[in-house]
């Protein structure tokens, strides 16, 4: 960069301003706290989630918690159904 700015002195012109948009420092902390765990999973079961991750740009690892956790939701929506 070895062109130098010219800054001039004129109006800026119209401009607009934009309300704060970022979340707040606890809105971006994890909604759900994780635990690590060790879990064995079959070959197959282990490739399929790494062969989805990959073509989706993801870890393997957030493809099998958010499965799980989605799975957990379900079942509980179905326990609350039986129960009313």
């Amino acid at each position: 960069m070895s062109k130098q700015i010219q800054y001039s002195n004129e109006p800026i012109g119209e401009f607009k301003l934009v309300t704060d948009f970022l979340p707040s420092p606890s809105e971006l902390a994890l909604k759900n706290k994780n635990t690590k765990i060790t879990i064995s999973l079959s070959s197959d079961s282990l490739s399929y989630f790494k062969d989805i991750a990959e073509t989706h740009h993801m870890q393997y690892q957030k493809i099998i918690r958010q499965l799980l956790d989605e799975y957990v939701e379900n079942q509980r929506k179905m326990l609350t159904k039986k129960s009313s």
